[in-house]
């Protein structure tokens, strides 16, 4: 009946989330190994490995924390589609909370699952449309995207992003938020080099909100 015929759909949708990715991997990979290969101009070692410890001490430990905060959120179709094109903070993640909340759906249900899909693909298709109008425009355009007035807006995307999504939940939870708000404010301020640790502070982040709203709806305060 309707369970296995969701349970069909999940397996199909691991499957061939499983495939994609493997699949983008190879391609990531097939880029700068065919370029190697043709030109016969390979990395040396003494600089390859220092930059590549050095870039998987930092977005490992990120990508792994990202794995297990944004999945519930974004549902089994969109997770897989989301981490093959990336951008999760500040584009696919953003669409996809935005569509949910838009048709009142609850996370983790089939629905939203769906509803997550589809903006996360349409994310994707915009994207790329939008960077291959930029690759385009890049050279006329730079002169103006450089320019001292728009700096400030390029630095500010992501607080923009998530600034106006989050208030939004604040508003609906704002006793959960007051806690993991006051945290983070005073965390990233007096912390030094705390700019470097964003990635792993959302997993900080959502667990203090977990337990916030824990210990709240114990006492009765939230339902």
């Amino acid at each position: 009946g309707y369970a296995k015929m969701t349970k069909n759909y999940q397996d199909q949708l691991h499957k061939e989330g499983r495939i994609w990715m493997l699949g983008a991997l190879a391609l990531f990979i097939s880029v700068p190994l065919t370029i190697s290969m043709i030109t016969g101009i390979w990395p040396a070692s003494k600089f390859f490995f220092p930059g590549f410890i050095t870039t998987i001490i930092i977005f490992w430990p990120v990508t792994t924390i990202e794995v297990f905060t944004f999945t519930p959120m974004l549902g089994t179709g969109s997770s897989y589609l989301a981490f093959v094109t990336g951008n999760l903070t500040s584009m696919k993640v953003p669409a996809a909370l935005n569509a949910q909340d838009s048709l009142n759906l609850t996370k983790g249900t089939e629905e939203s699952d769906v509803i997550a899909t589809i903006a996360v693909a349409s994310s994707s298709i915009i994207t790329t449309l939008i960077i291959i109008v930029g690759a385009i425009l890049i050279i006329p355009l730079t002169p103006f995207l450089k320019s001292p007035t728009l700096e400030p807006a390029f630095n500010n995307i992501i607080p923009a992003l998530f600034g106006a999504l989050g208030i939004v939940y604040i508003i609906k939870r704002w006793q959960v938020a007051i806690v993991p708000i006051v945290f983070m404010i005073f965390f990233f301020l007096f912390v030094p080099g705390s700019g470097q640790l964003v990635g792993i502070m959302v997993t900080v982040g959502v667990t203090l909100s977990l337990v916030v709203a824990r210990v709240l709806y114990k006492k009765g305060l939230i339902k």
